[in-house]
């Protein structure tokens, strides 16, 4: 029994240490034209209408490009 509480305890302290490590966190550092910070990461104007302003550097898709990231590596799966 004690053993069972040990091992359970040790599965959801090894478990927390997992998700708190997992991050949304981005490395990326945004051109100085994007000022407006939101939710914690930086955007450049127009930033409610990602599909007609963000694309020519994220991609048709906001999934990044060369130049630019995938907007899902700040906002997760939201987006």
């Amino acid at each position: 029994m004690l053993r069972t509480i040990l091992l359970s305890i040790t599965l959801f302290a090894f478990i927390l240490i997992i998700a708190c490590s997992s991050s949304t966190e981005s490395n990326y550092d945004p051109p100085s034209d994007h000022t407006i910070s939101k939710d914690g990461h930086k955007h450049k104007s127009g930033l409610n209408n990602p599909t007609e302003n963000c694309i020519s550097c994220h991609g048709s898709d906001l999934r990044g490009s060369d130049i630019a990231p995938s907007c899902y590596e700040c906002h997760g799966k939201k987006w």
